[in-house]
């Protein structure tokens, strides 16, 4: 094996446990929020896994997708990679959930997943396309925004906002389905639709800011010459 395979496959290895590590921390996020009576507080406590993410350079398949109209094809492929690893870690996390006192969750992860299956599919597309708009701001906030408080706002606003408003992200859903044990053909092909959803807001941001007319520099440019 060549020294690039070691090193494609090397790098595949690293993205794919970032993406576990993910996983375990969207569920962790997950639990405290279907533990908690008050909607509110567990919408807030539920960014403390993407606050985790972020913080460590995890690999989350909502904060990375917004990225792939500013990479090269083959970013693709790290994305594939990521949905998967986040789909590993957050059905570990919910496994081994249910095999402990806590597993009264799946009571409540079953009412949130009956409303998901419930729902059009129209309706699941344009709810999870909101929330990939809300976790690019994130991601792109906690990466751009200079002070502290800013990039700490950058990551709960965006996540209490999509919880409370009903927005999907599937990688939480991922979680879901399984605290509740409601996998199946159709609960997949709905985790496909939210995440072509997430995928499609995740890059509305990008695609607009690659047509913008003027350039941030242009304006500043423009400001001295006044």
């Amino acid at each position: 094996m060549t020294y690039r395979k070691v090193g494609i496959m090397s790098k595949l290895i690293d993205t794919f446990l970032r993406a576990v590590a993910t996983g375990l921390m969207i569920g962790v996020g997950g639990v405290v929020y279907l533990s908690c009576d008050n909607r509110y507080i567990g919408a807030a406590l539920f960014g403390m896994g993407l606050f985790v993410i972020l913080s460590f350079g995890f690999n989350l398949y909502t904060g990375k997708v917004g990225y792939a109209v500013e990479r090269e094809p083959s970013y693709l492929k790290d994305l594939a990679v990521i949905w998967l690893g986040n789909l590993v870690g957050t059905a570990v996390t919910g496994g081994l959930i249910l095999c402990t006192r806590a597993a009264g969750i799946g009571e409540k992860a079953a009412e949130l997943c009956k409303v998901k299956m419930g729902d059009s599919l129209l309706s699941l597309f344009i709810l999870a396309f909101f929330c990939g708009v809300l976790m690019f701001i994130a991601a792109e906030g906690y990466k751009t925004i200079d002070s502290s408080l800013g990039r700490h706002l950058a990551i709960f606003l965006p996540v209490i906002v999509f919880i409370l408003c009903g927005f999907e992200h599937c990688v939480a859903n991922m979680f879901y389905f399984t605290a509740a044990k409601m996998w199946s053909p159709a609960s997949f092909g709905r985790l496909l639709i939210m995440t072509a959803g997430n995928s499609a807001g995740g890059v509305l941001i990008p695609l607009l800011r690659k047509g913008f007319i003027v350039s941030k520099s242009a304006e500043k440019a423009d400001k001295r010459a006044a």
